[in-house]
């Protein structure tokens, strides 16, 4: 069974779930493999993706996604793709009177999307059934089968054609889409199927009239044909996986998303009971015209979407770089190799999509891997749903070192960032641990010390690379029950991934022995991959941080500060027992409590 494809199902639930989405996309298109040269890699791509076949009976491969957003958020891109061309050239008109068309001019595509256009349209890559991600797929197996697609020329000869994947990987050309990305359509990389995106037309993206701002907008969304069009989508991507695994949620957390994605969270656990429901609630550091009174409606999405999608998920984890959810939050996360404006939607979304792309991996892989309710089972007891991630964003490695030395150089400090606004406490309090470290191909994972040396550490005698990072861990976490997860692969970050590292890291995403002096500096290749080391964790913190969002919720006068957030719903006192939910939820953290839970357990036995 280890063979065996687990397929997922993906939501994305606002804009900045599908700029973190869209990031996640292109990594994973990047990843995947066409050349028969090369060998199968570590993740099992149809995990996420399908295949198809057009009107025109071509093959196509596209992601197992279901992505919702605002009307007027998707600028140059079709709701319907363009895989798939249903309008009816041929239709004719009856009326004989006078015809005035009103054509409005279609928004203006940045650099990367005008050359993505060229590169499918022009050369050899104008083959009809070719499509940015295509490939051919076993189902019975579940495997990849890597082709080279071809085309016959006029003498009959094969001429192999090459993928816009190669072309970019080639091209070694850097982007710099700062100042055009608008939406998150703005840097898609891969065509979607046409029933994967799904437009809100009730609220407006832009503009100050119709705004989904308020959790009780969201949770009335999911209702009449709004439910019927949903389970529509959700049945046509679940009916045709062999052995579905569950379902992977992005929802954006302080605005009205927070509500719809707290009804979706129920209707998938209610429908398909049994299977993985991981929620990632994701907010951004900033948000357009930001307020006082929104800023109370953005604590308020966050607390009840915590509650609620924690109550019908197999676990939530927030994931952003904001420094908190409270009103007056803390600086932004920051890593030391990222040159990242943390305001930038298009810099934050890429780095959180890294972790994420890191995180799920263990549920991804093609053997060997731990599904996602046992990754779920082992972050989640006693009712302690909410988890925290942690991120090394990339992990620092010296070029041609070893991994011993890597994490020795942390010295005493972990090498990981908050990603949930959930701070380290670093006392070694910690109720369960997931890590996963990716990347390091080609590098020593252990010590290369000759016999008879002297070892600098302890690190250093471990005979592989999970004894190393496990021997770390232990040191900093003595009795966590901890899980890790070594993979050789790396993170691919292709165009238009954007261009936010160090000078002093390799193409290949590694610290460099020196930096070169300005005479002697000549420009490097654009980096394309890099390591990156992550951390899910079930630990006090997450209590403290739910207990502080609690009572800062809970010390609101909803009807003088406001008033508004009633009228969407819900009622004062729902969000009174809501809150008296999260300070139960915070309390399960208390370490006094787990161990009290665990003798009563005992004595149950």
């Amino acid at each position: 069974m280890s063979g065996a494809c687990r397929e997922v199902v993906t939501l994305q639930l606002g804009h900045y779930s599908n700029f973190i989405g869209t990031h996640w996309w292109n990594l994973q298109d990047a990843a995947l493999v066409y050349d028969s040269d090369q060998p199968v890699g570590e993740l099992q791509s149809d995990v996420l993706f399908r295949e198809g076949l057009t009107l025109g009976g071509h093959v196509t491969y596209t992601p197992r996604l279901i992505a919702l957003d605002l009307k007027g958020s998707l600028r140059t891109l079709r709701e319907e793709g363009s895989l798939y061309d249903t309008e009816d050239k041929g239709s004719t008109f009856t009326w004989e009177g006078q015809i005035m068309t009103h054509k409005e001019s279609p928004p203006t595509k940045n650099s990367f999307l005008r050359e993505l256009d060229e590169l499918e349209t022009g050369g050899l890559l104008a083959e009809p059934d070719f499509c940015r991600s295509s490939s051919a797929v076993d189902h019975r197996s579940g495997t990849t089968e890597k082709l080279t697609r071809t085309h016959v020329s006029g003498a009959g000869a094969s001429v192999a054609v090459e993928t816009v994947n190669g072309r970019l990987e080639r091209m070694q050309k850097s982007y710099w889409l700062e100042g055009s990305v608008r939406v998150w359509s703005d840097f898609l990389r891969i065509h979607l199927h046409p029933r994967s995106v799904s437009v809100v037309n009730q609220y407006n993206h832009d503009g100050e009239a119709e705004r989904l701002e308020a959790f009780g907008q969201g949770e009335a969304l999911l209702r009449g044909p709004a439910l019927d069009d949903l389970e529509d989508r959700l049945h046509f991507f679940v009916e045709e996986c062999d052995y579905l695994q569950g379902f992977q949620v992005l929802c954006d957390l302080a605005d009205g998303f927070s509500g719809f994605g707290s009804k979706v969270t129920e209707l998938l656990r209610d429908s398909y009971g049994g299977r993985g429901i991981l929620t990632w609630g994701v907010a951004p550091v900033n948000h357009p015209d930001a307020s006082s009174m929104k800023d109370v409606y953005h604590m308020l999405n966050c607390a009840l979407g915590t509650l609620q999608m924690a109550n019908h998920s197999s676990f939530f984890c927030p994931l952003t770089l904001r420094g908190g959810f409270l009103r007056r939050p803390a600086p932004p996360t920051a890593f030391p190799l990222l040159d990242c404006d943390p305001t930038l939607w298009y810099h934050s979304s890429s780095v959180l999509a890294l972790a994420l792309d890191c995180m799920t991996a263990s549920y991804r892989l093609r053997h060997g891997g731990a599904p996602m309710w046992q990754l779920s089972d082992a972050l989640t007891a006693s009712g302690r749903k909410v988890v925290s991630a942690y991120g090394s964003v990339p992990f620092p490695m010296m070029h041609g070192g070893c991994l011993p030395d890597a994490l020795d150089a942390c010295a005493d400090a972990l090498p990981w960032r908050p990603i949930s606004a959930c701070p380290e406490l670093a006392d070694g309090r910690c109720l369960g641990q997931a890590v996963t470290l990716r990347g390091l191909d080609g590098q020593s994972l252990v010590s290369p010390l000759l016999p008879g040396t002297e070892p600098p550490s302890s690190l250093h005698l471990e005979r592989s690379g999970e004894d190393v990072l496990t021997a770390y861990l232990r040191s900093h976490y003595p009795s966590t029950p901890l899980a890790v997860q070594l993979l050789s692969s790396a993170s691919k970050v292709t165009p238009p991934f954007p261009q936010i590292f160090s000078p002093s890291l390799s193409p290949q995403g590694f610290l460099q022995n020196q930096n070169p002096s300005a005479a002697d500096y000549t420009p490097s290749p654009p980096l394309r991959c890099l390591p990156v080391l992550t951390s899910l964790q079930s630990s006090p913190a997450v209590g403290l941080q739910q207990s502080e969002l609690q009572k800062a919720c809970a010390a609101l006068d909803l009807r003088r500060v406001a008033p508004s957030f009633l009228s969407h719903g819900p009622e004062p006192a729902e969000v009174s027992e809501s809150m008296e939910q999260l300070r139960s939820l915070a309390h399960c953290y208390r370490l006094d409590r787990c161990h009290s839970s665990s003798d009563e357990d005992d004595e149950d036995d």
